[in-house]
């Protein structure tokens, strides 16, 4: 059997590359930016966040009776607008770094 294929820099199959500079890679205040503009965008279009609960009416041995109702959370748009300006400085200030 032949020897393994061997890069001059890296070694026998590129393994224990080194890691360049060059390589993209996702910084956490760009994740961070990006999840702020969704919440943001999501808080100024709906205006707040619903959900069903389902409650116990009536309990009589093995009859059940059940009722929904909706629930809602309100968020206030300039919530909404904060966490857009907040992402979107994130966002920036990665760039720029970059």
């Amino acid at each position: 059997m032949g020897s393994p294929t061997r890069h001059p820099r890296w070694g026998a199959l590129g393994v224990g590359a080194p890691r360049t500079n060059k390589e993209p890679t996702v910084k956490a205040a760009t994740i961070v930016g990006i999840v702020l503009v969704i919440i943001g965008v999501v808080a100024l279009a709906y205006g707040g966040i619903s959900y069903t609960k389902e409650e116990k009416v009536l309990d009589l041995g093995p009859i059940e009776a059940t009722a929904e109702t909706q629930k809602r959370i309100p968020l206030p748009p300039v919530l909404g607008g904060l966490a857009l300006a907040g992402g979107v400085a994130l966002l920036i200030a990665g760039a720029r770094k970059s």
